[in-house]
């Protein structure tokens, strides 16, 4: 028997999907709203066609959405750059009809702008290790307003390295805080070991479901490279095999310069400043201990340095260096979680030790 294939675009919100479907000649054989609900969209779109070719714009929400139609459904969904797409409608106007209507056209002809649809692995990998950033990030901030105090109180520390514990037990009873400041500064440590035992948590959760994935083993026996460092590689990138080359994975991760050429001219314009920020910074920071304790890549720095480069364009070329390296070192792409039930996590030290719970 044969299938009719329809081509769906669909706009993606909270509380309905705007869904538009399409025959092959180009005619619009429906666009009206549905509630979201991948059951009552299957039922909309399967009186029109069988083979189902639809697009979603990435957004929070839709990779789920796209996997369930995916697995449930048998239909074939591309995630779509919401950017490209704003892009490509040169129209000063924006609904959800047209949105919809744009995106079934283009999945039709073939011009989608495509993203990848991480697996559901990937995607809970990701989750864990963005919460671990968020957390990193809520302490940088506690140690930051303490910072703020001590000086507007015009307070000097002791010579001891900042939040270690000697430190650490200074500032616990340090001497010249009036009684508001010290009842505030309190409040921020004991937020602050909060937050350090949360970070313990997430870390031990990671090392667990990660304990039987091959490409973090490969990843942390590389030199420069620690169990933080690979888990967010890992939950970024996803697979290393998605990618033709090692070039190719340097612009995905935002490492590569941007070109701003013109006729005759030949310029660039920094990176390209695309995708994960969070992996952007990883590798940037890994750049920065390559450059400090691996040889092969002091030498570059050097160079880059006399050639008169300021510091952040030398991290920067190592980084963008280091991980189209890196795209040849790691095999293997499926990633499988580990399933951990949560009496298996085991109890936490206190983390106002000021000591590194897992190495980067």
């Amino acid at each position: 028997m044969s299938k009719v294939t329809i081509y769906v675009g669909l706009d993606y919100h909270k509380d309905s999907i705007q869904v538009c479907i399409m025959d092959g000649s180009g005619k619009m054989l429906a666009n009206r709203s549905c509630g979201n609900d991948a059951n009552a969209l299957a039922v909309l779109v399967a009186f029109f066609g069988d083979d189902v070719r639809a697009a979603i714009e990435a957004c929070t929400g839709a990779a789920e959405l796209a996997d369930e139609m995916v697995t449930r459904h048998g239909w074939h969904v591309e995630l779509a750059h919401p950017g490209y797409v704003n892009r490509m409608k040169q129209s000063p106007d924006k609904s959800d009809y047209s949105d919809a209507r744009m995106l079934a056209d283009l999945v039709r002809v073939g011009y989608l702008p495509r993203v990848w649809l991480a697996p559901q692995d990937v995607r809970q990998l990701r989750t864990l290790v963005r919460y671990r950033q968020q957390l990193v990030n809520e302490r940088r901030t506690v140690k930051l307003r303490v910072t703020a105090l001590l000086r507007d109180a015009r307070i000097t520390g002791p010579e001891f390295r900042r939040w270690g514990r000697p430190w650490l037990r200074w500032l616990a009873s340090a001497e010249g805080l009036r009684s508001e400041t010290r009842w505030v500064i309190d409040r921020h440590l004991a937020n602050l070991q909060r937050l350090d035992e949360a970070i313990v948590q997430v870390e031990m959760r990671l090392a667990l479901v990660t304990a039987e994935d091959p490409v973090v083993a490969q990843l942390v026996a590389l030199r420069g490279v620690g169990l933080v460092t690979a888990w967010a590689l890992r939950a970024e990138i996803g697979r290393f095999d998605r990618f033709r080359t090692g070039k190719q994975l340097a612009r995905y991760c935002g490492v590569s310069p941007r070109n701003a050429s013109t006729g005759q001219k030949q310029a660039d314009a920094g990176l390209i400043k695309a995708g994960s920020e969070l992996l952007r910074m990883t590798i940037i920071e890994a750049a920065h201990r390559l450059i400090r304790y691996d040889d092969r890549w002091k030498a570059l720095a050097s160079s880059l340095r006399a050639a008169g480069k300021p510091a952040c364009v030398i991290a920067a070329a190592v980084g963008n260096r280091w991980i189209r390296w890196l795209f040849h070192q790691v095999e293997g792409g499926v990633i499988t979680l580990k399933p951990v039930s949560e009496p298996s996590l085991p109890k936490t030290k206190t983390a106002s030790s000021g000591k590194c719970h897992v190495a980067l």
